[in-house]
């Protein structure tokens, strides 16, 4: 029976416990991890350890799909978030699925952002704690053994090489029984669950060495292998931190989206009172009231109150817009000056974020099967390992050999085909390019994702504050000074983005006293006698300017402004491109990439850009859905799609693209759904990250063919019996140098392009901040 078969049949005498009735409570409330689902079913959502390859995360998801009720299960392998639907018409329960992974082997709670940050940032001080003593004992070991090599062939007396083999004992063995605690206890849940994992060769080849070496020095044997075994242990437990720590950088949405949502709403009931009442409480038709400086807690219609709301985390535009009786609000957005009596549409559960949400978190989960080449290699290692090795010990038992030298020479193959630099080649490549990338203004956010930027051909561009910088800017123009000025000094008075651009963009060196701001209109002032005003174009009198300029620039917004009688002034704002987008559109172009601009905006604005730009595809007004199908369809029709966009309402199709990338300026949520992040006012990084993902698939590939050549010439070997368990070791660690070795002309071979070059100092300041 093979392990997969095992877990089934264990979860199927499992599920018909559960249905008896003789499955221990766990006495504990669960009932805030479900959620309900629009069609009626139920979801809740798992943080699981012990996840190590895609032979995990078949046997979870296959092994829960027979439990009472269970519709999918779903493993998110980058993040190891495991998503559990029940059927509309079976109870939800949480206990059988963890009881089921317990005997599968895992450890599992259900997810919470806070506590599952707690539990990593616990389990990377874990390993790091291991590698720092099998570090510290690698080194000392080697050089006492070091010391043995030399004296067996010369004059060292064998009570002086015995002295130095207990002298490795006393340091290995207490240092492998601590450091090896991962691979030990990963070891001990797979053979608890009748299930042999990429851990048990490691700790039969360790617990084998050490085994071994200590009957050596009972004997006084020539050789001991001390040093193999915690060497051994040093080179995986960096393969592991290196997994664990990209990891802990991919991190899902969730606790971000958390920080958008109110928690509570404020309800204004029929008798003019007010009612706090958790979010869960809300029903559409209820009055909330949201004052000054809240979150919008639900969708709705303003029902009174005029304000400047903040929704650029739902829409992607960075400036504030006016709200008054009838507009529509979404959750999540950030309410200005004014207090608003809002009607709700769409209460928890069915807002824009939510749907938002789960648009993001069904792209990551269709995500989670594009594992990396190196987690597909290993499924067949223990096998092949372990038939290697009982073939090695029974050849030679079958050829005369003893016991002592056939068991040698089976933890010869067992340490010599240990996964060590099949387990860096993928990590060490990763690490060295986005050290790259990091000098090139690039924060690589999931490190799975090089393969990915390596085999893109199309990439989309959103607009605003992507092709565009974010935030807005005086546009060039003939304006009256005194009045510029005056208007600057008076926008220095005033949060809306448009009045900082204009304050910034004059240099206004003091705010006029006294001056107040009309909520969803502008900032007045009483100056000598004459009122100054400034906002829009209703409250300043200055209708025909505004669209005089407007008609100038289709592309701008206007702030006006206008002192007592005088004439009012016009002043048009607008998000610049970035410095190098043009070049960068026609880099990619030459490269061979086709180039899309997907856009909420007004058609009018994205035609401009699009023809600046030279992008002949471009779409206008489009809601997160429809970039999230612009973007199905192109895969569909076998586009490697690369997404670059910010802003909440470009989360969702960041996760759905084959790869993404966002500006560090962008909303978290867009943040953690992107591949990668860059610095800077530039576009270069576009190019850079399409240059070094190539390159570093190329490392990738090298590494594994050379993991392979390595053991397809050392298996032999070793059950030829022509390797010791210490040349097995010393070759181990040489396959991993190499490994090591060529993944750092992912390093050396960056090459900036002139973009980069050109933005290379905008770059330079926010990178050493970061740092």
């Amino acid at each position: 029976m093979c392990c997969t078969d095992m877990a089934l049949a264990y979860v199927e005498a499992h599920a018909s416990w559960s249905e008896a009735n003789t499955r221990p409570s766990l006495n504990r409330d669960y009932a805030a991890f479900i959620a309900a689902q629009p069609d009626g079913s139920f979801r809740a959502e798992f943080a699981v350890e012990g996840v190590r390859c895609a032979a995990c995360m078949n046997a979870i998801e296959r092994g829960l799909a027979p439990l009472p009720g269970v519709a999918s299960a779903r493993l998110n392998f980058s993040d190891r978030r495991l998503a559990v639907t029940w059927r509309r018409e079976a109870e939800p329960d949480i206990p059988a699925v963890l009881a089921a992974l317990e005997g599968l082997g895992y450890t599992a709670q259900p997810f919470a952002p806070g506590r599952l940050a707690d539990a990593e940032a616990a389990e990377t001080k874990r390993l790091i704690r291991a590698l720092a003593v099998a570090g510290f004992a690698s080194m000392n070991v080697m050089l006492l053994a070091i010391s043995v090599w030399a004296g067996n062939v010369s004059d060292m007396t064998p009570e002086n090489r015995d002295l130095f083999h207990w002298i490795q004992a006393l340091i290995a063995l207490p240092a492998a029984a601590y450091a090896g605690r991962p691979f030990y206890e990963g070891a001990f849940r797979g053979l608890k669950a009748g299930r042999v994992t990429m851990d048990f060769p490691i700790t039969l080849g360790v617990v084998l060495t050490l085994v071994m070496s200590v009957v050596e020095s009972l004997q006084g044997a020539t050789h001991a292998y001390f040093d193999g075994a915690v060497m051994l242990l040093f080179f995986l437990l960096i393969g592991r931190v290196l997994d664990q720590t990209m990891r802990r950088r991919t991190r899902a949405f969730a606790e971000n989206l958390a920080t958008l949502r109110s928690e509570r709403a404020t309800v204004a009931e029929p008798d003019g009172g007010l009612r706090d009442v958790p979010l869960a409480e809300l029903v559409p038709g209820a009055r909330i009231l949201v004052r000054p400086g809240e979150r919008v807690p639900a969708d709705g219609l303003v029902e009174h109150g005029t304000s400047d709301l903040d929704q650029s985390l739902v829409t992607g535009e960075t400036a504030a817009i006016t709200v008054r009786g009838g507009d529509r609000v979404f959750a999540g957005a950030l309410n200005g000056s004014g207090a608003l009596t809002v009607t709700v549409t769409a209460a928890a559960g069915a807002s824009l974020l939510d749907e938002v949400e789960g648009l993001m978190r069904r792209a990551l989960e269709a995500r989670s099967r594009a594992l990396v080449l190196a987690d597909r290699a290993t499924r067949l290692y223990v096998p092949l390992v372990h038939a290697a090795a009982a073939l090695t010990l029974v050849g030679w038992l079958a050829a005369g050999a003893g016991w002592h030298a056939a068991l040698l020479d089976a933890v010869a193959v067992l340490i010599v085909t240990c996964p060590c630099a099949l387990g860096l080649a993928i990590p060490a490549v990763q690490v060295v390019a986005a050290g790259a990338l990091f000098r090139e203004g690039v924060l690589l956010n999931d490190g799975t994702a090089l393969e990915r930027f390596a085999q893109v051909d199309t990439v989309v561009f959103d607009k605003t504050g992507t092709l565009t910088l974010p935030e807005p800017v005086l546009t060039a123009g003939t304006f009256n000074p005194r009045a510029l000025e005056t208007a600057a000094r008076l926008a220095l008075s005033s949060r809306h983005p448009m009045a900082t651009a204009l304050a910034v963009a004059a240099g206004g060196a003091e705010p006029f006293p006294g001056a107040e701001e009309a909520a969803g209109l502008g900032v007045r002032a009483h100056i000598d006698g004459v009122e100054l005003r400034l906002g829009s174009a209703r409250f300043c009198g200055a209708e025909a300017e505004a669209a005089a300029a407007l008609a100038a620039d289709p592309e701008a917004s206007v702030i006006c402004f206008r002192a007592g009688d005088g004439s009012p002034a016009a002043f048009p704002v607008r998000q610049g491109l970035r410095p190098d987008a043009a070049e960068v559109v026609a880099g990619l172009a030459t490269l061979g990439h086709r180039v899309l601009i997907l856009s909420g905006d007004r058609a009018a604005v994205v035609e401009s850009v699009a023809r600046r730009l030279g992008v002949a595809e471009w779409e206008s007004g489009l809601a997160p859905q429809d970039k999230i199908a612009r973007i199905e369809d192109l895969q569909r029709a076998g586009r490697r799609v690369l997404m670059v966009g910010d802003g909440l309402n470009d989360a969702p199709a960041l996760a759905a693209a084959y790869a993404s990338l966002s500006p560090v300026t962008a909303a978290h949520v867009s943040q953690s759904a992107a591949d990668a992040l860059f610095l800077g006012r530039g576009l270069a990084p576009v190019l850079s990250v399409l240059a070094a993902g190539r390159r570093a698939r190329r490392l990738m590939v090298q590494n594994l063919w050379f993991s392979a050549a390595y053991n397809v010439l050392a298996v032999p070997l070793a059950a030829l019996g022509l390797l010791t368990p210490l040349i097995a070791a010393l070759a181990m660690s040489g396959s991993s140098l190499v490994v090591t070795a060529n993944a750092l002309r992912a390093r050396l071979g960056t090459r900036s392009s002139p973009a980069s070059a050109a933005s290379r100092s905008a770059v330079a300041a926010p990178v050493a901040r970061t740092a």
